[in-house]
């Protein structure tokens, strides 16, 4: 896999202030990548912390097998889904976990190799699968409907040109299929108005390829089932992080950390979403959008509250 000097992972030092990782804990880390987080927990964690690390791509998994090999049989890398978490642990023989940390999107090893297709910098074929199997990005392209196609890139990419690109993909493959990441980057941004071009600060194609990528991994689906299964899976007095890169992947984790509080089984960590400083964001501008929450999970549910009119302190933003 090329580009791997090129990788940074992102809000490394606010994570471990939300986390508070210390001498002995369990750490799992869902979407381990190439381990820039995993490394740090398992030095906060030393000198018998362990950590379970999770990847579906297997690819990845390697990087990330290489980059902890220091740390030797204090780590087990798994290769599987998030969503299976409590398997894998049960496999793995571990008990439960004091943290559980997901750093969702997508590895700039992953986005920097041409093969895989997840960008346009560089021509590759349209695929973005992050593991082997499923349909790739050029069959969702060749087969959904136009408005199934503007769903995802309003859902999962915010795309203002949503409708306009999913019919001019329509019209184009009547005649040519889109194979290739310069096929599709090159066809939206034809379609961007010309008075815009010159205002965006990223290339036009940048929502559309998110948005793919999102719904040919089903990272928003695998997201919704794994947030429960990590909290089930989480010991007493745990805590929750979560990095998110996209505004409908924070929503559903805000929502979750907002249920589990109202339920009175978690503390908040966060009440508003850490973002990288500007030395972190004018440095790896791929960290720009990353946000993060947290949750700590109570070794018992507080006592309902008697006055019905106080103010939730827990609403988040």
């Amino acid at each position: 896999m090329s580009g791997q000097e090129a990788h940074a992972p992102v809000l490394v030092a606010e994570v471990m202030d939300l986390l508070s990782p210390s001498r002995g804990d369990l750490t799992v880390e869902t979407m381990v990548g190439a381990g820039g987080h995993s490394a740090e927990f398992l030095r906060r964690t030393a000198p018998d912390g362990r950590l379970v690390g999770i990847d579906r791509d297997p690819a990845i998994l390697e990087v990330a097998r290489r980059a902890l090999e220091p740390f030797k049989n204090r780590v087990s890398l798994r290769e599987g889904c998030s969503d299976a978490l409590r398997d894998i642990l049960a496999e793995s023989g571990e008990g439960a976990p004091q943290i559980v940390f997901m750093d969702l999107g997508v590895s700039s090893l992953q986005l920097d190799d041409a093969a895989r297709g997840f960008s346009f910098r560089a021509d590759g074929p349209l695929d973005m699968r992050m593991s082997a199997g499923g349909a790739t990005a050029a069959d969702l392209l060749a087969r959904l409907s136009a408005e199934e196609l503007e769903g995802i890139f309003r859902d999962y990419g915010d795309e203002p040109f949503a409708r306009r690109i999913a019919r001019a993909i329509v019209d184009r493959r009547k005649t040519t299929r889109l194979r290739t990441t310069k096929d599709l980057a090159d066809l939206v941004a034809g379609l961007v108005p010309g008075r815009l071009r010159g205002r965006r600060f990223v290339h036009p194609a940048t929502r559309v390829f998110q948005a793919l990528r999102i719904a040919v991994n089903d990272e928003r689906g695998m997201l919704e089932r794994t947030l429960p299964a990590a909290w089930d899976a989480l010991a007493p007095g745990g805590r929750l992080g979560v990095i998110s890169f996209h505004s409908g992947e924070d929503r559903v984790v805000k929502n979750f950390v907002r249920d589990l509080h109202k339920a009175r089984v978690a503390d908040v960590l966060a009440k508003k979403p850490i973002r990288p400083g500007p030395a972190e964001a004018a440095g790896n501008p791929r960290s720009r959008s990353a946000l993060l929450r947290g949750a700590l999970k109570r070794h018992a549910p507080a006592e309902p509250r008697r006055n019905r009119y106080r103010k939730d302190e827990g609403d988040l933003t």
